[in-house]
């Protein structure tokens, strides 16, 4: 989603970077262009001329640290504001209340019906706690069946609601059926309007009204992608409703991203949680810190590891270096790894959150041929059979035939996946050796002779390369830099 303004705001922070200090003169083309980045991001014009303003007054008047760079001392800054302007992270809820009550509202399309099944997935694996899904949108009767289908999709209990009667009374019945269950939460899905309208304002009004004495958490699901329209219409809900939070959807989207960069500046309503993509496990508590990190490229390694630890098995994972160790490697194994990367998110998303890979990425160019590539080997891999994948040395020119035959492909195709195959198990093997203190012998031959491996990108103008990966070599003396 912030590509564009990450990509923006690198380019103005070249007029700091190499500086000797920080002056009102070398920064003032940055700022110019960093507002114009906001502008163009959709985010409101008095928050990006009071976020600029604020960002001169602290760069002008710190003292760059000594042996810092001014450039990077800038940057700094602009994390520390950006983080400012999105407000802090606020996603606890008080479970004292029994049962507690959320209210999800917002306009039709924006996502309210698969956030409230996203969001009771969320409380049961994060917070242990069961939820019961009342829907209560008499307005789009499509919407009760979608939510009692996400319900029955995730194995949370549901209210199957009246849509006859008044959104208020479906709500009280909503929550008098959890308090007989002994749920934790009710979460009820709320009606919306393609716009918002006096009707719905007072449909809503009336059933926050009913549950008030439950001090319920109002949650407002704001689509991303409509950009500073998407703050108007939190201002007009939290006016009539008392918003306890917001919740930007579409985050995996190609949209400019204003609405997250100043929603919270605008309406002093906290962003609690991020959609950010179809799955119903694709919901991220919002971070300010960390995104404004994604937005400046210095990465988000602390989410990355948190969404490794979710779901990679680390007992598998060690079985798998053992193989990796022993040149056991299979093509079944390179497909499990493969699913696994997957759960992880795409490849852009992933490079995004490791410290200065943005830039690197704008240059590499499209990563979609790569992902292209990735789904070309799993469908050779699918036309296989299990013999097959647990040893390709099996393979002769009638397995290669029907194995392309079944996957739509030339026999050439299979030839050459085998063929990379290898070489990428060879260097992983050979990595582990490495890692263990020596390099083995064959390594030298397969990684010194300049050439670029399967998957490895050449090297790139201002990019050193590592001497293993066919780099220059540093000349003797003191050791700098990784290599």
């Amino acid at each position: 989603m912030f590509d564009l303004l990450s990509e923006k705001f690198d380019s103005a922070f070249k007029h700091v970077r190499g500086k000797a200090k920080i002056s009102e003169e070398n920064i003032e083309q940055t700022l110019k262009e960093v507002r114009t980045a906001l502008l163009e991001a959709d985010v409101n014009f008095k928050v990006a001329k009071e976020f600029v303003a604020k960002v001169k007054e602290k760069a002008l008047g710190e003292k760059v640290i000594r042996g810092v760079d001014p450039g990077e001392q800038f940057i700094k800054i602009m994390h520390s504001e950006l983080t400012t302007m999105m407000g802090e992270s606020d996603v606890n809820f008080d479970f004292g209340k029994s049962p507690l009550v959320i209210l999800v509202c917002g306009l039709n399309g924006a996502g309210k019906t698969t956030f409230s099944g996203k969001l009771a997935l969320w409380l049961r694996n994060k917070d242990k706690k069961e939820a019961l899904l009342v829907p209560a949108d008499n307005f789009r009767p499509a919407a009760k069946d979608q939510l009692i289908t996400l319900a029955k999709n995730i194995g949370v209990d549901y209210f199957d609601s009246d849509l006859a009667l008044h959104p208020k009374d479906i709500a009280k019945m909503g929550i008098e059926e959890a308090k007989r269950l002994g749920k934790d939460v009710v979460i009820i899905d709320t009606a919306g309007r393609l716009h918002v309208d006096d009707e719905l304002m007072g449909q809503l009004r009336e059933v926050k009204e009913e549950v008030a004495s439950l001090n319920p958490e109002v949650l407002l699901v704001a689509d991303a992608m409509t950009g500073q329209e998407a703050v108007n219409v939190a201002k007009t809900f939290h006016e009539t409703m008392g918003l306890t939070g917001t919740v930007l959807s579409k985050m995996d989207s190609d949209a400019k991203g204003g609405a997250a960069l100043s929603i919270r500046y605008s309406t002093g309503v906290p962003i609690r949680f991020l959609s950010v993509g179809e799955g119903m496990k694709d919901l991220e508590i919002f971070y300010p810190d960390r995104l404004a990190g994604r937005i400046l490229d210095m990465g988000d390694v602390v989410s990355l590891v948190e969404k490794a630890q979710e779901h990679i098995d680390e007992k598998e994972a060690e079985k798998v270096m053992k193989k990796i160790e022993k040149n056991q490697f299979s093509i079944d194994d390179f497909i499990k790894q493969m699913d696994t990367m997957n759960k992880l998110g795409s490849m852009g998303d992933l490079l995004k959150m490791i410290p200065g890979m943005g830039g690197m990425m704008r240059q590499m160019g499209d990563l979609s041929v790569a992902e292209t590539e990735m789904k070309k080997m799993r469908t050779l891999i699918s036309s296989m059979t299990k013999q097959e994948k647990k040893d390709h040395t099996v393979f002769n020119d009638s397995r290669k035939k029907r194995v392309a035959m079944g996957a739509g492909a030339q026999i050439k195709d299979v030839t050459d996946f085998l063929k990379k195959f290898e070489q990428m198990r060879s260097m992983m093997s050979g990595m582990m050796g490495m890692m263990k203190g020596g390099m083995p012998g064959g390594m030298e031959g397969l990684m010194g002779g300049g050439g670029n491996l399967p998957g490895q990108m050449p090297a790139k103008k201002g990019f050193r390369q590592a001497p293993a990966f066919g780099g220059k070599k540093r000349k003797k003396g003191k050791r700098k830099g990784p290599w």
